[in-house]
């Protein structure tokens, strides 16, 4: 069969360029899951398996630090939440560069930046350093996540995507388990410092990510590189040939001219892409402020209010991580089947449940809270591990990067929001009422669910958002 014509170069924009793009579109479309794409799909997984452990590293360091440096519950507020600040300048400013050098550049400096900082708090001397290291790192695993999930959506096509995505963001709270076994094995024995040297190892992810991997081709036509986007696609259809895969013809869907024009961020505020945003926005904060206010003080929270030792308050917080990827992993076998907007409903709504009963309760033991806070934390996770996949779909290829970067800028504010209250609400009304204020947060995102998400399974990127 002979493939569409794309060789010819031509500048981002005009009717020209949407038929050019809308037959490269359907050439990715077609193509099954190839070695290529695995090798993406474990590099960029690598990359975020570390992020999350990055992100997590401080919540097991914390139970030892915290007596070590002698820090009050504000101090160790602070510091955990240190990193999500930085996060929320990390996720738009390269959320932006993304979109203008494009995502494999951006995924490089992300990652030295993570690992350089890391380097750095193996030398704190006290909470103002930390926090400083802290807020600096997160700036790196801040642009990291969310431009690592436009790259990996812009090869997927539609009807695969969503497993294909999940079962790489199922990474991510591996990432945030593995903290929690390197915490629990190293911290007793060698000391807090263990969790950031452990943190350096992401360094190596640099060398194939600079050698072996393509760049986006969507993003490349939607720049006007169109003789490079060809030359990536037909790689990957020659890989696929050779693998013994038969490619269909590919369907050409028209593309909306807007979806080569250059823009800028003010676009997600109109238009279709003004109630996506906001609805987006409220989804991050509401899952985020819950479930990271939850995780990175479990273990701390376990040692200090009921008196456990650190080995037992590490393992606790463990648990919960753990369960956290159960719950993770059948939600990337399921959520194509199911749908976004409906999965979405149901977990908020039924994430309240087990934090209505500790309120009830009155968190009086710790098993009350490894238990139920377990379960609360695990069915939020399925929302917050896969809202990077659903935030991508929301916006086309010219705004996907900045668009998945500006909301997940507001994951980290509901992620340093989270401890700050949590430290706050401990100090001065007890533990219980933490849960009752996370069961009000998460009713909120199920209801903003309902009434203005809007269904994204089994459809193309580009009918989705031209």
């Amino acid at each position: 069969m002979r493939e569409p014509n794309t060789t010819t170069t031509t500048m981002a924009g005009g009717p020209n360029a949407a038929r050019i793009n809308a037959e490269l579109v359907a050439r990715l479309e077609r193509l099954p899951l190839t070695r290529r794409l695995t090798l993406i799909r474990v590099v960029i997984g690598s990359a975020t398996f570390f992020d999350a452990y990055t992100v997590l590293a401080i919540a097991f360091a914390m139970p030892q630090l915290s007596t070590e440096w002698h820090l009050n519950a504000g101090e160790i507020g602070m510091i955990l939440s240190a990193g999500y600040v930085g996060q929320i300048f990390g996720s738009l400013f390269f959320g932006q560069l993304a979109e203008r050098i494009g995502r494999l550049p951006v995924l490089l400096i992300t990652i030295l930046l993570f690992v350089s900082m890391d380097v750095a708090c193996l030398f704190a001397w006290g909470a103002t350093s930390m926090i400083i290291f802290r807020f600096l790192q997160g700036i790196g695993t801040g642009g990291e996540v969310p431009v690592a999930s436009a790259y990996i959506n812009e090869f997927v096509g539609a009807k695969k995507r969503g497993r294909f995505f999940l079962l790489y963001e199922v990474i991510f709270p591996v990432g945030l388990m593995f903290a929690g076994i390197a915490g629990y094995f190293l911290v007793p024995v060698v000391g807090w410092k263990a969790m950031f040297i452990v943190g350096i190892i992401p360094a190596l992810l640099t060398i194939p990510m600079r050698w072996l991997m393509p760049e986006s081709p969507r993003w490349l036509a939607s720049r006007g590189h169109i003789h490079k986007a060809e030359t990536v696609v037909a790689m990957l259809e020659k890989e696929a040939r050779k693998a013994g895969h038969t490619l269909s013809d590919p369907v050409v869907r028209p593309v909306d001219p807007k979806a080569t024009a250059r823009t800028s961020w003010r676009e997600l505020f109109s238009g279709i892409y003004k109630k996506r945003t906001f609805m987006i926005w409220m989804l991050w904060i509401c899952v985020y402020m819950v479930n990271n206010g939850l995780i990175t003080w479990l273990p701390t929270l376990y040692k200090q209010t009921f008196n456990l030792p650190l080995q037992t308050s590490l393992a606790y917080g463990w648990v919960t991580s753990a369960v956290g990827v159960v719950a993770s992993i059948v939600c990337a076998l399921l959520i194509d089947r199911v749908g976004r907007k409906r999965w979405y409903s149901w977990a908020f709504l039924a994430a309240t449940v087990p934090l209505v009963v500790l309120t009830a309760l009155g968190a009086v033991s710790a098993t009350q809270v490894v238990v139920f806070a377990s379960i609360a934390y695990a069915i939020l996770q399925t929302i917050s591990f896969s809202l990077y996949l659903y935030s991508a779909e929301l916006y086309p290829t010219r705004l996907r990067a900045i668009g998945t970067g500006f909301g997940s800028a507001w994951l980290r504010a509901g992620s340093a929001i989270g401890p700050i209250l949590v430290g706050y609400i401990v100090d001065n009304y007890g533990i219980s009422f933490v849960f009752t204020v996370f069961a009000a947060v998460a009713l909120i995102g199920g209801l903003i669910t309902i009434f203005f998400a809007i269904e994204t399974k089994g459809r193309v990127l580009e009918e989705l958002s031209p």
